[in-house]
């Protein structure tokens, strides 16, 4: 812990250089965000690559990633969302009652914003609302059943492309309420998202390189090494801010959703490859 703490503190003293966070239009955001990554990074910065996260950037990480998707560690797991997808609820109806028969086009969907209810709503709410809406139980939230009826999902609708648009003043108070949260600092490392994977993109951390903001949503749920199983996108917002000794919210939170839908504007047009497998 002595050595994470030291090496996140000497990475939150390095920056050299400072992106401030304006009020900017989402367009604005997105054309900063990418301007400064691609100045940064030079030739490395391919941003159609970065749904691949470090492996966009580091070679020999790419290539042993490669091998590993040849025979996924996530292979399991879509099966098991597969089988429950099928599975008919008690009342005889089943996900596909919720969601459609074709689901190619579901993950692309996500997140939105709901006018009327004013919230931003995620495949993993939806999933757990369609079972609550059927009289069954909802998932749990960071793994298991609901991170494998994700996958699910995810794998049918790879190839699409990530299209959030905030248009209304409630959808960009949401978009401005998650870019808040990436650029603010936080925990007793007193650091931000943006921090690590915005000013010191590519850079390590022990021996692990940061990967760039761009493209996190695209692959997720994630096959972790480190978790040895799938979790959702919120359960790895929740990692993050336990690295930098902050308190994590709770996945679904307000803060996280928010969160996402930021994220995924910032990620417009790249491709969905979920799910994904990571150290």
């Amino acid at each position: 812990m002595k050595k994470m703490f030291t090496l996140f503190a000497l990475l939150a003293i390095s920056l050299s250089t400072i992106v401030t966070v304006h009020a900017g239009t989402p367009a604005e955001d997105t054309e900063a965000l990418r301007g400064y990554l691609q100045k940064t990074l030079g030739s490395k910065a391919n941003l159609d690559e970065f749904i691949n996260g470090t492996y966009a950037l580091n070679e020999d990480a790419r290539e042993q990633w490669m091998e590993i998707e040849e025979f996924p560690p996530y292979e399991i797991d879509l099966e098991k969302g597969e089988e429950i997808w099928e599975k008919p609820f008690k009342n005889g109806k089943s996900f596909a009652s919720c969601f459609g028969d074709d689901i190619s086009g579901t993950r692309a969907k996500y997140p939105y914003h709901d006018e009327e209810k004013d919230t931003i709503v995620t495949l993993e709410g939806d999933i757990n609302k369609c079972l609550k809406d059927n009289g069954e139980k909802p998932f749990k939230w960071k793994k298991g059943n609901i991170a494998a009826v994700s996958a699910h999902i995810a794998y049918a609708g790879r190839g699409g492309k990530i299209d959030v648009q905030p248009k209304t003043k409630k959808a960009i108070a949401w978009y401005n309420k998650g870019k808040t949260f990436f650029y603010s600092k936080r925990g007793q490392l007193n650091m931000s998202c943006a921090d690590c994977h915005v000013y010191n993109a590519n850079k390590k951390v022990r021996a692990e390189p940061l990967s760039p903001a761009l493209g996190h949503p695209s692959h997720f749920p994630v096959f972790r090494s480190k978790w040895g199983n799938l979790g959702t996108l919120h359960r790895r917002y929740g990692g993050c801010n336990k690295n930098i000794r902050a308190k994590p919210f709770k996945a679904q939170s307000d803060q996280y959703k928010a969160l996402e839908y930021f994220q995924a504007v910032m990620s417009n047009g790249l491709v969905l490859n979920g799910p994904g497998a990571r150290k």
